[in-house]
């Protein structure tokens, strides 16, 4: 059982302390704590570790409407915030990281509020099959970090606007547009304005992660309370060009494909049938899938056999993973 409950949130609209607000408290939890931390960003596309930010959204039109690109440290996808949207971080060590709790305190805020929700797919919420929310996660040594967005009243035609999905993704959700695909609480529940979300959050939060306790009480954080020098120095590395659009580079080959775990675009640069540069792109879940493919790919020659040993035995990939792998590799190209 969980022996502390912390709650933060904080009234600031910068993207990169936000983000890096979340990377401190990941790196500061204590053993037998779990943190729920609640956090607006004012316009702002959000893509995940291994995105490429000019596939995910239109950045001229972001900079254009004064809005912001940030990368979060956590896989997944490309996500739109603004201040009709309110978004979530629960933060605990091994042993009181519990995604399935975690995730029950966001069902039960949101159908405290006359609002039946459930999960779905990998990694979303929806109701009636649209999606209010998406989560993603971050491992760092002993520690995690589950979090994602609640769309309450967000701006949809900017959604719209800023967010350039694959269509391969979209075609795999059956939808003409990411705007057809989601739903704000707010159009479910007359009236429903951001603050009553994070009211329940709070209560659901004591109810669920304090498994009945009447004595389990919220410690209440303050973002006053980090050093300053830290959060500043996390800021400033997450608002970097180095970070946002990390690894991007021109190579000669590029292919796409849309598998059960993910988004995948590939880059290669191919010499005399063995590769030589590889750039893996994507919006799965797993963190470090891009440095562990690339490695392995170097020097790899375009034969199906030796492609799934590497992937398997010196990547770790799952037999399905390396499969799906492959076959996009040598799309084109004879065994």
């Amino acid at each position: 059982m969980v022996e502390r409950l912390g709650y933060i949130e904080t009234g600031g609209v910068d993207p990169y302390v936000n983000l890096a607000l979340e990377y401190l408290l990941l790196e500061d939890v204590s053993p037998g704590e779990c943190i729920l931390y609640l956090w607006q960003n004012e316009r702002t596309v959000v893509i995940g570790r291994n995105q490429n930010a000019a596939d995910e959204c239109d950045l001229a039109a972001l900079e254009a409407d004064g809005g912001h690109l940030a990368r979060r440290l956590s896989g997944g996808g490309a996500v739109y915030h603004d201040l009709g949207n309110l978004n979530f971080t629960f933060i605990a060590c091994d042993g009181w990281y519990d995604e399935a709790l975690q995730t029950e305190v966001i069902l039960r805020a949101v159908r405290s509020l006359g609002i039946e929700a459930e999960r779905t797919g990998r990694n979303d919420l929806v109701v009636q099959g649209r999606k209010f929310s998406g989560h993603a996660y971050r491992h760092l040594g002993d520690r995690s970090c589950h979090h994602g967005t609640l769309l309450v009243q967000v701006d949809e035609q900017a959604l719209s606007r800023y967010l350039t999905p694959s269509p391969l993704k979209l075609r795999a959700r059956g939808v003409p547009s990411v705007r057809s695909r989601v739903v704000n609480l707010a159009d479910l529940v007359d009236g429903l304005v951001v603050e009553d979300l994070r009211r329940s959050l709070r209560d659901a939060f004591v109810e669920v992660m304090g498994e009945g306790d009447p004595d389990m009480r919220l410690e209440v954080l303050e973002p006053a309370s980090f050093d300053g020098g830290r959060l500043e120095a996390v800021r400033r590395d997450l608002a970097s060009r180095d970070w946002l659009f990390r690894r991007e580079r021109a190579l000669e080959r590029s292919r796409r494909a849309r598998f059960p775990w993910g988004t995948v675009r590939l880059d290669l640069t191919v010499r005399a049938g063995c590769i030589r540069e590889a750039t893996l792109w994507t919006d799965g879940l797993v963190e470090d899938l891009p440095e562990r493919v690339e490695q392995v790919l170097i020097g790899c020659l375009l034969h199906e056999v030796e492609l799934r040993e590497r992937l398997e035995a010196q990547a770790g990939m799952a037999g399905e993973v390396a499969c799906d792998l492959v076959s996009l590799i040598m799309d084109g190209h004879e065994g």
